[in-house]
Protein backbone atom coordinates (compact mmCIF):
# COMPACT_ATOMS: atom_id res chain seq x y z
CA UNK A 1 0.00 0.00 0.00
CA UNK A 2 1.87 3.35 -0.96
CA UNK A 3 0.08 6.37 -1.27
CA UNK A 4 1.63 9.36 -3.12
CA UNK A 5 -0.26 12.11 -2.39
CA UNK A 6 -2.16 12.57 1.37
CA UNK A 7 -5.52 13.56 0.08
CA UNK A 8 -5.31 10.19 -1.78
CA UNK A 9 -5.38 8.23 1.26
CA UNK A 10 -9.13 9.04 2.62
CA UNK A 11 -10.48 7.44 -0.31
CA UNK A 12 -7.89 5.36 -1.65
CA UNK A 13 -9.33 1.34 -2.56
CA UNK A 14 -5.98 -0.17 -0.42
CA UNK A 15 -7.36 1.82 2.54
CA UNK A 16 -10.76 0.28 1.63
CA UNK A 17 -9.50 -3.25 1.20
CA UNK A 18 -7.30 -3.15 4.29
CA UNK A 19 -10.79 -2.00 6.75
CA UNK A 20 -12.72 -4.81 4.98
CA UNK A 21 -9.97 -7.26 5.73
CA UNK A 22 -9.28 -5.83 8.98
CA UNK A 23 -6.31 -4.69 8.57
CA UNK A 24 -6.93 -1.52 9.39
CA UNK A 25 -7.49 -1.16 13.41
CA UNK A 26 -9.62 1.78 15.07
CA UNK A 27 -6.56 2.93 16.79
CA UNK A 28 -5.23 3.80 13.19
CA UNK A 29 -8.59 6.03 12.61
CA UNK A 30 -8.04 7.67 16.18
CA UNK A 31 -4.32 8.56 15.76
CA UNK A 32 -4.51 9.73 12.44
CA UNK A 33 -7.88 12.10 13.33
CA UNK A 34 -5.36 13.34 16.05
CA UNK A 35 -2.47 14.20 14.29
CA UNK A 36 -4.68 15.96 11.39
CA UNK A 37 -6.01 17.87 14.33
CA UNK A 38 -2.94 18.73 15.95
CA UNK A 39 -1.06 19.16 12.10
CA UNK A 40 -3.99 20.20 9.74
CA UNK A 41 -5.27 17.63 7.44
CA UNK A 42 -2.64 17.29 4.96
CA UNK A 43 0.42 17.27 7.35
CA UNK A 44 -1.33 14.88 9.62
CA UNK A 45 -2.30 12.77 6.87
CA UNK A 46 1.26 12.72 5.69
CA UNK A 47 2.59 12.08 9.13
CA UNK A 48 -0.08 8.72 9.49
CA UNK A 49 1.63 7.50 5.57
CA UNK A 50 4.96 7.95 6.71
CA UNK A 51 3.82 5.95 10.06
CA UNK A 52 2.36 3.19 7.67
CA UNK A 53 5.16 3.06 5.23
CA UNK A 54 7.61 2.71 8.36
CA UNK A 55 4.90 -0.51 9.24
CA UNK A 56 5.82 -1.83 5.67
CA UNK A 57 9.15 -1.99 6.64
CA UNK A 58 9.20 -2.93 10.19
CA UNK A 59 5.88 -4.90 10.35
CA UNK A 60 2.70 -3.91 10.77
CA UNK A 61 2.12 -5.36 13.97
CA UNK A 62 5.07 -3.79 15.49
CA UNK A 63 2.83 0.01 14.48
CA UNK A 64 -0.18 -1.52 15.52
CA UNK A 65 1.33 -1.94 18.77
CA UNK A 66 3.16 1.25 18.81
CA UNK A 67 0.41 3.31 17.65
CA UNK A 68 -2.10 1.91 20.82
CA UNK A 69 0.85 2.49 23.48
CA UNK A 70 1.37 6.04 22.09
CA UNK A 71 -2.59 6.50 22.51
CA UNK A 72 -2.86 4.84 26.07
CA UNK A 73 0.18 7.37 26.60
CA UNK A 74 -1.82 9.93 25.90
CA UNK A 75 0.60 10.40 23.01
CA UNK A 76 -0.59 11.82 19.57
CA UNK A 77 3.14 12.71 17.90
CA UNK A 78 4.22 9.96 15.04
CA UNK A 79 7.83 11.14 16.09
CA UNK A 80 6.56 9.27 19.28
CA UNK A 81 5.29 6.16 17.30
CA UNK A 82 8.41 6.10 15.49
CA UNK A 83 10.49 6.00 19.00
CA UNK A 84 8.15 3.31 20.02
CA UNK A 85 8.59 1.00 17.26
CA UNK A 86 12.15 1.06 17.87
CA UNK A 87 12.42 0.56 21.19
CA UNK A 88 10.10 -2.37 21.16
CA UNK A 89 13.59 -4.20 19.35
CA UNK A 90 16.20 -2.15 21.00
CA UNK A 91 14.35 -3.89 24.52
CA UNK A 92 15.05 -7.58 23.73
CA UNK A 93 18.53 -6.77 23.27
CA UNK A 94 20.71 -8.05 25.89
CA UNK A 95 23.02 -5.82 27.91
CA UNK A 96 26.65 -7.55 28.62
CA UNK A 97 28.10 -6.18 31.70
CA UNK A 98 31.94 -5.42 31.83
CA UNK A 99 34.25 -6.19 34.11
CA UNK A 100 36.68 -3.44 34.43
CA UNK A 101 39.21 -4.01 37.25
CA UNK A 102 41.77 -1.99 36.56
CA UNK A 103 39.28 0.90 37.60
CA UNK A 104 39.06 0.04 40.78
CA UNK A 105 42.60 1.70 41.94
CA UNK A 106 40.75 5.18 41.07
CA UNK A 107 37.36 4.60 43.56
CA UNK A 108 37.46 6.79 46.51
CA UNK A 109 35.14 6.73 49.42
CA UNK A 110 31.85 8.34 49.49
CA UNK A 111 31.98 11.71 52.13
CA UNK A 112 30.21 11.48 55.02
CA UNK A 113 28.67 14.24 56.75
CA UNK A 114 31.01 13.68 59.97
CA UNK A 115 34.10 14.45 57.68
CA UNK A 116 32.48 17.90 56.09
CA UNK A 117 34.31 20.80 57.36
CA UNK A 118 32.60 23.88 58.29
CA UNK A 119 33.88 27.32 57.91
Amino acid sequence: MFWSKPGALAGSTPLKQWREQGRWPASYDRFWKSLQKRLGKQEGTRAMIELLLLGREQGYETLEKAIAQALELGCTDAAAVRYLMQASRLAHRPVELLELPHLARYEQPHPSSLHLISF
